[in-house]
């Protein structure tokens, strides 16, 4: 019988001693290995960039896109919008001026445009239901007003708004410091009486800077697609009631919505100051990954 070939292992060779490498294809997986057929891309290179070699983000921020940690993108003002919108404030603003000018001087110097005003008045008053015209024109009252503005001054300084609450306050001031002496030097006489200091309205004043200001005050915690229209249908209605009822011509409440449309355009201008950066629309978070 022929004897089975032993297996070429010395003694010295162990079953349990650890495999040696073998130099080939699997030498190319050690780690920093160069050369063709390496896997590696960053071959001879350090495996993370250097926090100083890194492209800044959009906001200035160290880091690339996506994500780098800090403001979303949503809240980055676009320059050509931004441009834009300004452009159109200004333009309200000065059709604003403009028209409060023109009908002051009209009321000053008893111009034809009053001619045109007394004929409409003429048309309007007393053609409303009592109650209503009387309800309407309460809206501009100081006792209705003033603690619709409150609250919501009251809220935004419960959440932190504290510059933009002195600033909205501030403006509701001006308000009578600029309609008193306007009324004392038009002097002029109301519909339905013989007394004078009927012109600008203040009950439209009062309403359209309380409920006016209420809304933007309130804008960065409740959409303006609510508290916009509110505003702007409170102080129509206001307007409405005044003539209705006969207690002012409508020229006296269109010049008075003229110049408060001034004063909260400028109003406006400081609450965005005040909050730089953009303002994001309600329920944002801003910390990173909130999003996702």
């Amino acid at each position: 019988m022929r004897e089975t070939p032993r297996s070429r292992e010395t003694a010295g060779d162990s079953g349990s001693e650890r495999p040696q490498l073998r130099s080939g294809r699997a030498s190319a997986h050690a780690t920093g290995a160069a050369g063709p057929g390496s896997p590696h891309r960053s071959d001879g290179r350090p495996l993370q960039t250097p926090r100083s070699e890194r492209r800044a983000g959009p906001d200035g921020r160290p880091g690339t896109t996506p994500p780098v940690p800090g403001r979303p993108l949503s809240c980055v003002p676009d320059p050509g919008t931004a441009s834009s919108a300004r452009r159109l404030r200004l333009g309200a603003g000065a059709l604003f001026v403009l028209a409060f000018a023109l009908a002051t001087w009209q009321v000053l110097v008893a111009g034809p445009l009053l001619d045109a005003d007394r004929s409409l008045d003429r048309a309007l008053v007393g053609h409303g239901p009592r109650a209503l015209d009387g309800a309407l024109s309460d809206l501009g009252s100081m006792p209705v007003a003033l603690p619709v503005l409150a609250l919501a001054l009251a809220y935004a300084l419960w959440r932190g708004a504290r510059a933009s609450v002195w600033a909205a306050a501030a403006t509701m001031i001006v308000v009578p410091l600029l309609v008193v002496p306007l009324k004392i030097w038009t002097d002029r006489p109301g519909p339905l009486t013989d007394a004078t200091g009927y012109y600008p309205s203040g009950h439209t004043a009062t309403a359209m800077v309380a409920y006016g200001t209420a809304a933007l005050v309130l804008g960065p915690y409740v959409t303006r697609r609510v508290t916009a229209p509110a505003a702007a249908v409170l102080t129509t209605a206001t307007a409405v009631g005044l003539v209705l009822r006969g207690y002012h011509w409508p020229l006296d409440v269109v010049a008075s919505g003229a110049l408060c449309g001034v004063l909260l355009l400028a109003l406006a201008a400081v609450l965005r100051r005040l909050e730089p950066g953009g303002r994001l629309e309600p329920g944002v978070d801003e910390r990173p990954g909130a999003e996702d």
